[in-house]
């Protein structure tokens, strides 16, 4: 954080998301906050990884999916970097499985772009002051299938398995897949195997059809 007017701090922010209208909106947004700078703008996962490095902002605001890694993987990696890193993920998907899955991989909050604006900025300030935050319906969501237990397959995935599951969903080919996140094609292909056990499909248009249904990718 950057000092301002003796001890008041601001919170600098990576804003990544793949689409330029969605980050035009954003920034504006977050800028009503004088508390707040958007200090940089990544469009890929990738480019959030390499440019958290060089930017070291206060927090990462993340879009969950994106072509490439997408924003949980890229979400891991940044922590495998630096424990101490801070994400929000801001997406679309308002199933409480997709804020499991980013607090598994070691986002500090998660809430979805239906959220008002005022819950983004509070969202922000949270995470930066190292709270973790979560849209209040889906931490009611998730007390509730941890305390009635879950039944869902597809909590059953790994973290891993579940972006390869997401990959090979829209259309990517093992190979495709194993170059993206520096796997060998055999690790793919186990991983391709696990999940299709595990989600009890047959087949990768199975596979396409599940998360289509489940709202990970678009028909």
């Amino acid at each position: 954080m950057t000092m301002v007017s003796g001890m008041t701090t601001v919170t600098r922010v990576l804003l990544t998301d793949d689409h330029s209208i969605v980050r035009a909106g954003l920034r504006r947004l977050l800028s009503e906050s004088t508390m707040i700078e958007v200090v940089a703008e990544a469009v890929s996962g990738e480019q959030a990884y390499s440019d958290y490095a060089l930017i070291a902002p206060d927090v990462v605001l993340m879009d969950l999916t994106m072509p490439g890694i997408g924003g949980i993987e890229a979400t891991r990696r940044i922590l495998a970097k630096d424990p101490q890193a801070r994400v929000l993920i801001l997406s679309i998907h308002e199933e409480a499985i997709f804020a499991v899955r980013a607090l598994q991989a070691g986002a500090a909050g998660y809430i979805t772009k239906r959220c008002a604006p005022e819950m983004l900025l509070t969202a922000v300030s949270a995470v930066a002051c190292g709270e973790t935050f979560l849209e209040p319906r889906l931490a009611k969501e998730i007390a509730i299938a941890g305390v009635a237990g879950n039944n869902d397959p597809m909590m059953g995935l790994t973290d891993r398995e579940f972006e390869v599951f997401r990959m090979l969903a829209e259309g990517k080919t093992v190979i495709q897949v194993a170059k993206t996140l520096f796997l060998s094609d055999k690790t793919v292909s186990t991983y391709q195997t696990r999940i299709m056990r595990k989600l009890g499909a047959q087949n990768s248009a199975e596979l396409a059809r599940l998360a289509i249904r489940r709202g990970l990718i678009e028909a």
